[in-house]
């Protein structure tokens, strides 16, 4: 009987390491951005393993592990780090739509400044994660497994304990935080695309215009000579 425990055991360990261990580092990239310590970060990530593997009969084969371990460990941050800091207060909603229509109107005059949609923040950078680190936990933790791991809606609504509409409305609202803090590095990376408006119109009033489409180019010119 002894020898047959030790060999579930031993399979449990197996089919554990097998699929969990594979994402160590996104769950401590994550825990380090949620924590911003790293001694933090890592006792996170040794909790979340510890919490996994205990209850790793309730993970179903087949379905994604990345995203039931991001689910073990936001509920250890939510229960333990979270309670133990001291968070600022968030910027209220009032406050962060103010900001952003500020920040469309102080756009170059000459330029449409849009954000690129669905663009995928990396952290490659300081400005990216200074960026993240300011934002209070529910946004940045939205952001972190939509944008960053790549969660779907239900899978972060999962992870979160919340709705999918809460999380798209979050991630919405987290996203305007990001453009408010980082107009400068997502044109310089190529995350917003500033459209000159006079080539805008220009190009506007030219699709309209049957005479732009003559091989001159130019309205009245006449055609090139072969």
């Amino acid at each position: 009987m002894a020898a047959g425990a030790e060999s579930r055991l031993g399979l449990k360990r197996a089919h554990f390491e097998a699929a969990a261990v594979p994402f160590m580092t996104a769950l401590y990239n994550t825990a380090l951005r949620l924590t911003r310590r790293p001694e933090d970060a890592s006792d996170l990530v040794q909790e979340t393993y510890l919490r996994s593997y205990r209850t790793f009969e309730n993970f179903v084969p087949g379905t994604n592990c990345k995203a039931w371990l991001f689910t073990v460990l936001y509920s250890v941050f939510i229960n333990t780090y979270r309670k133990a800091k001291r968070e600022p207060e968030p910027m209220s909603l009032d406050e962060l739509e103010e900001r952003f229509h500020q920040a469309a109107v102080a756009a170059p005059a000459d330029s449409d400044a849009v954000l690129m949609p669905g663009a995928h923040i990396h952290g490659a950078s300081p400005e990216v994660d200074e960026a993240l680190g300011q934002l209070p936990d529910a946004f940045r933790s939205v952001v972190l497994f939509v944008d960053v791991e790549q969660l779907s809606y239900e899978e972060a609504a999962e992870a979160l304990k919340c709705p999918v509409g809460t999380v798209r409305s979050r991630l919405f609202r987290a996203r305007k935080m990001l453009f408010v803090a980082l107009q400068a590095y997502a044109r310089r990376t190529g995350y917003l695309n500033a459209t000159p408006r006079n080539e805008s119109r220009s190009a506007e009033r030219g699709a309209g215009d049957p005479a732009s489409a003559r091989p001159g180019g130019v309205k009245g010119s006449p055609p090139l000579k072969q």
